[in-house]
């Protein structure tokens, strides 16, 4: 039984000290984590006030920091980095960067309020928090830590191995893709409508959860919780809408439950007329994602909503954003709609 017990306990201690400081996964997990880190940087560096938009991928898909930061005349950080990162850790990481008088938008995906605590436990930042940052990660409690550390299976050690090699080998330059894809305001560019997959894009259909799970969810209640701590600094908190397509029933039920997450712990709440939903000729490969032009002019619409709730004038587009913005297989619909 001794030597069983020992056997265990090295076992034990091998699986940790090769998770916490060896194995790492620096082609996938490593360039979100290089994503996140660049985006808070700058954000850092941004005068107040700015506005900071945050949410999973539809943050820096279907939202233009650049489009949006121009129109109300606000330094922008498109903080979003992808579904599968937990809230907890993306408040806790944006907080202390937010000041009176900066804002933050939040058009989270529906999906994302209705995950539950133990979901949240597994998400994919746990185990990268394990080997990068253990003190954030046991800030987010003891179990969120337990979980993180316990994150990592063999088939996980094993693409470690095989990208840390190809890493070491020199392929993957993620300094490079990350330059190609995102431009200086953390917004996703490149996602043109010549490289879209509407094949792929006809084969998601997507449920959206209910009220009562929406409103019990382990992510509304961290929004809850985040909204109100910022609202209490005079940080000005709106949420709103997440892309997704025009054939996915949205209630007027879910969308109620979505504002009260905010307007009642002192956040604001903006809706588009189009509830933020398009057609899917508009996306790019994910019911989050718009492609590019039509980011440019869903972006359009978001500053014009925000501008009255941060009493900000709304400066007209640019002319090259307005020129991308109607390239959008919507926008073309709407214009030749009205000319016949």
């Amino acid at each position: 039984m001794r030597r069983l017990v020992l056997c265990a306990a090295a076992s034990l201690a091998l699986y940790f000290a090769a998770f916490a400081f060896v194995l790492h996964r620096p082609l996938s997990v490593g360039l979100l984590r290089m994503e996140m880190d660049r985006k808070l940087a700058r954000g850092a560096r941004l005068a107040s006030p700015k506005l900071v938009v945050l949410a999973g991928s539809n943050a820096p898909f279907s939202h233009s920091c650049r489009v949006i930061g121009a129109m109300l005349g606000l330094p922008c950080e498109n903080g979003g980095v992808a579904v599968g990162i937990g809230l907890d850790d993306l408040f806790a990481r944006w907080s202390p960067l937010l000041h009176r008088g900066d804002s933050v938008y939040l058009p989270i995906e529906i999906q994302q309020y209705d995950i539950t605590a133990a979901q949240n436990r597994m998400d994919m930042d746990g185990a990268w928090l394990f080997y990068r940052n253990r003190a954030l990660l046991w800030h987010l409690g003891a179990l969120r830590a337990l979980a993180g550390a316990f994150g990592s299976t063999m088939p996980d050690g094993l693409e470690a191995l095989a990208e840390m090699a190809a890493h070491a080998a020199g392929l993957g330059h993620r300094r490079a893709m990350l330059a190609a894809q995102f431009d200086r305001e953390g917004d996703r560019i490149g996602t043109t409508l010549a490289t879209a997959d509407p094949a792929f894009l006809a084969t998601l259909h997507r449920i959206e959860p209910g009220p009562r799970a929406i409103a019990d969810g382990y992510g509304a209640r961290e929004t809850a919780r985040f909204v109100r701590r910022l609202s209490a600094r005079g940080v000005i908190v709106i949420g709103g809408l997440p892309t997704d397509f025009d054939t996915v029933r949205l209630p007027e039920a879910d969308i109620v439950t979505i504002r009260r997450i905010f307007t009642r712990h002192g956040g604001r709440f903006v809706e588009l007329p189009d509830r933020s939903r398009y057609p899917r000729a508009d996306f790019y490969n994910s019911e989050d994602h718009l492609a590019q032009p039509c980011q440019y002019l869903h972006s359009i619409a978001v500053a014009r909503a925000l501008g009255p709730l941060l009493d900000r004038a709304v400066r007209p587009p640019g002319a090259a954003m307005r020129a991308l913005a109607a390239t959008c297989p919507s926008a073309r619909m709407t214009i030749a709609a009205r000319a016949g």
